[in-house]
């Protein structure tokens, strides 16, 4: 097998492409032949040494991927050769083999591609919970939905309105504004060229909107909690920008607002049979054109460091996903 190890978490730099000895699965694994693995903002963190996940050098980063069932180590049965999954984990994503335990993996649901099934989990996972289960957005209710343009983001756009939610998107450029009038955003902002707090006045006809989804933290949260509207759920989801911001604790006292904490990887773990739940009702939204991941590009997977610079460039126009599978690829 081939991959991409990270001897010292020091940056994108330090990757190198090695040839491994392919993983034989032990008890309860499986070998996954990786067809696609997407980056999410995290992967780049990792390999900085800035996530909260600190994995042991050297490793194989990334953490999402897609591909076919190879080989089954002892004791695994719900599983068979051959069948295509999906995964996320910690690390090995960017390579052209893993192995996981099988109760990670998951079957990918029917007439989806691997480059979208390698998009799914944790972009859409994350945005459900977050505006399912967090927030208990309710149709007819107004969401902004910051850093729209992104992976986690155009997620929340097509699921608010899976939900029959308002939804006001914001982005960092006119491209990403037009990205999500296209996914059906009813309202789009610039914040890079536009004041938010005073663009959403008119567009919340003063109330502000109910609920805010918010991947990219940094100094947009202050401003964006501001402008909440009364009993609001602000869903701290990520902070993309950079920083982790400082909010005067009299906002959400003023505003009887919630501000809502919302960690996908901890809530699979805790609670998986609403984790299930909420699969099943994505993988339903994907059969009937409901949500449908947005890729920004597709690329092999020899090209990660490429991806890895659009990703920092914040570019990117939702994931950018990386194939075992000759030729590049973009995809509006």
């Amino acid at each position: 097998m081939h991959a991409w190890q990270c001897p010292d978490p020091t940056g994108v730099d330090a990757l190198r492409w090695v040839e491994l000895p392919t993983p034989v699965p032990a008890a309860g694994e499986v070998l996954v032949a990786i067809r696609a693995a997407s980056l999410n903002f995290p992967d780049l963190l990792v390999v900085h040494g800035k996530y909260q996940f600190k994995p042991t050098p050297p490793f194989i980063p990334g953490a999402e991927y897609a591909g076919v069932v190879q080989a089954l180590g002892p004791g695994v049965e719900r599983l068979t050769i051959g069948q295509p999954v999906m995964a996320v984990a910690l690390t090995g994503a960017f390579a052209t083999h893993a192995c996981a335990p099988a109760g990670q993996l998951v079957p990918v649901p029917s007439g989806m591609s691997f480059e979208d099934a390698a998009s799914f989990l944790m972009t859409y996972g994350t945005s459900h919970h977050a505006l399912v289960d967090r927030a208990a957005l309710k149709a007819g209710e107004t969401v902004l939905v910051l850093g729209a343009g992104g992976g986690v983001g155009t997620a929340a756009v097509q699921i608010a309105k899976a939900l029959g939610a308002r939804v006001i998107a914001a982005a960092s450029s006119d491209e990403k504004v037009a990205l999500c009038r296209k996914l059906g955003a009813d309202e789009a902002i610039n914040y890079a060229t536009t004041n938010l707090r005073e663009a959403l006045k008119p567009l919340t006809g003063g109330r502000g909107p109910d609920v805010i989804y918010d991947p990219v933290g940094g100094d947009l949260a202050e401003p964006a909690f501001r402008s909440i509207g009364w009993r609001g759920r602000y869903l701290v989801v990520g902070f993309a920008q950079g920083t982790i911001p400082s909010l005067p604790l009299n906002l959400p006292l003023l505003k009887g607002a919630s501000l809502v904490g919302v960690f996908w990887g901890e809530f699979v773990k805790r609670e998986p049979a609403a984790f299930a739940r909420g699969l099943a009702e994505l993988a339903d939204w994907y059969r009937a054109g409901r949500v449908d991941p947005v890729l920004d590009r597709i690329l092999p997977m020899e090209r990660l460091p490429a991806a890895f610079a659009r990703m920092a460039s914040r570019a990117a126009l939702g994931k950018i996903v990386l194939s075992n599978a000759a030729g590049d690829a973009a995809r509006a």
